[in-house]
């Protein structure tokens, strides 16, 4: 049936079907990111889906293309997180049975959820490739029905209704930008938005750790990375699909690569100005903007998730508040005798900076009565104001030196 999805018709099918588990999920008008890129930009936050992730819609239809035959036999899927709740979801809904095969490394609130709607979950391999071929030997073994996360045209047809409800609201968008792991979203989006309208321009996001699809259309052929390793947990795949990938080379304008490090930032500018948790592949497309030379044109940034565990979440704000400089770490010397740290405290305290964590180290020196070391890590309100406080240090008898934040 496969080979019948990716019309006009079908998509139209799809967005219909989806609308029986979907939430809508309209456009954001962002005011931060259009004032930093002088476009219109709109953000599309699939990460407030009942799942949590836009993975539900491709899962739903494509279990309403099956047979009650390949229904009744369960269906077993490989996915680090966001398909596997979509999968979950959907089976559960159709009342079929559902396991799901995750890596090791996937977030705890992933497994949890998926297992909360119903799923038997298996854990297996660091990344999704190694816990794909798993799957595909479990229902070789057991005869259950295989959903492929990205590699399937309907999963395609059912992800691409984002680009219709994205073009019933804003008809005359010129870009959107869209997050790629597998490309099955990639897929549908670039394929509806060319057939709706064949000037838009669809830009491809990709980790830079892990740009499988990158390096694949440089090759004009798929091909697996040796390596991959990104925090952006959603779109760490080694391998595009093989079904899509001619659709994605001939309806992406383009890819644009993401380093971690502006993942991190994304995420705090993402809660700071949007009051939204957004998972690291999902920020991918806000990312983007910085890297994407266009002005006065109409933007729509695809958020493909918000399944973040607290533990990650808590680890990316304390390093986008090391990045901004709103915290910061300074070693400085001095005599180890009584009132010194009481003055070092003093001087930070007139420049309005905030002491979170002290480490006092008296045998940094033979002679520690030369020289202790003390370790200040420091709130500040960003760059000017962090070399502000170091200025003050340097003004009273103190040779600061950063070193590396530890908080």
């Amino acid at each position: 049936m496969d080979e019948n999805m990716l019309t006009l018709e079908k998509f139209e099918e799809a967005s219909e079907t989806v609308k029986k588990v979907t939430q809508e999920t309209k456009l954001v008008y962002s005011d931060f990111y259009s004032a930093q890129t002088e476009n219109r930009v709109y953000l599309k936050p699939e990460n407030m889906q009942f799942t949590g992730a836009y993975k539900l819609r491709g899962a739903y239809y494509k279990l309403s293309t099956l047979s009650e035959e390949e229904l009744a036999k369960g269906l077993i899927t490989a996915s680090a997180g966001n398909h596997a709740q979509g999968v979950a979801y959907a089976a559960k809904s159709c009342g079929a049975k559902a396991v799901i095969v995750m890596p090791t490394t996937t977030p705890l609130i992933k497994v949890n959820r998926t297992k909360n709607y119903g799923a038997e979950v298996v854990l297996y391999g660091d990344v999704y490739d190694e816990a794909c071929a798993h799957a595909c030997e479990l229902a070789e073994e057991h005869g259950y029905t295989f959903i492929h996360p990205f590699d399937d045209l309907a999963v395609a047809t059912g992800q691409g209704t984002i680009a219709m409800e994205i073009f019933k609201e804003l008809p005359l968008v010129d870009y959107i930008l869209v997050p790629v792991g597998g490309g099955g979203l990639a897929t549908g989006v670039s394929t509806l938005a060319k057939l709706l309208n064949p000037n838009i321009k669809v830009i491809g996001v990709e980790p830079e750790g892990a740009s499988c699809l990158k390096a694949s259309i440089k090759e004009g052929k798929v091909v697996t990375l040796d390596h991959i390793s990104t925090i952006a947990d959603g779109t760490a795949v080694k391998t595009p699909g093989e079904k899509i990938f001619p659709y994605l080379c001939k309806n992406l304008d383009g890819i644009i690569t993401v380093p971690d490090e502006e993942l991190v930032v994304a995420f705090l500018d993402m809660v700071e100005n949007h009051k939204m948790v957004v998972e690291n592949s999902g920020l991918l497309t806000v990312a983007a903007l910085k890297h994407l030379d266009v002005k006065k044109k109409k933007v729509v940034c695809i958020l493909s998730g918000g399944n973040m565990d607290v533990i990650t979440m808590s680890s990316v704000v304390q390093q986008g508040l090391i990045m901004r400089d709103r915290i910061f770490t300074v070693s400085v010397l001095l005599p180890d005798k009584p009132g010194e740290l009481s003055h070092v405290a003093d001087v930070i305290a007139k420049e309005n900076g905030n002491v979170i964590k002290l480490e006092h180290n008296q045998f940094v020196s033979i002679n520690r009565n030369a020289a202790v070391e003390l370790r200040i890590t420091m709130e500040a309100f960003g760059t000017e104001h962090k070399h502000q406080i170091i200025k003050a240090l340097e003004r009273n008898g103190y040779q600061p030196k950063l070193v590396r934040a530890n908080i």
